[in-house]
Parts: structure tokens; sequence; C-alpha cells
């Protein structure tokens, strides 16, 4: 792998952290080191930080709350 690909991984935790649950991104990275991007959004995917995940996981906590304070006021 590219040093400089290697330092830009390692400068932001979750893609090191996506890069040792998928390996494979190892030897794709180091065959074809512009497809960082592609290996950037799959990351965000798996880290569950695109736009529909966190807009869900907002909605659960706002179910969640909604569902607490019908019980309190009951």
């Amino acid at each position: 792998m590219h040093p400089e690909i290697n330092r830009y991984i390692l400068a932001k935790p979750d893609l090191k952290k996506y890069l040792r649950a998928e390996p494979s991104w190892y030897r794709i990275l180091a065959r074809r080191p512009e497809r960082l991007s592609e290996m950037e959004k799959e990351a965000r995917l798996f880290n569950g930080q695109t736009w529909p995940q966190r807009v869900a996981r907002m909605n659960q906590g706002l179910g969640m709350t909604i569902n607490l304070l019908n019980m309190i006021k009951r």
C-alpha cells in the first residue's frame, strides 16, 4: 500500500476499523489506490454514518422518548 494512503487511513480511526474488518481492501488499495473514495463510502455504511442510518437512529431514539413520556403521563 502507498505510504500516503496508509498515513491517511491511520489518521482516521473509522477507516482503520473498517480496514481491519474487511482485509480484502488492503490488496485492492495496494493495486488501485484511486479506489480509496469507494472504501470510504463503504466504511461510512459499515460504521452507520450514512444519512439514512442517522435518521433511523434519531427516529428510534425519539420513539423511545415518546413512549417514556406516555408511560410517565399515565
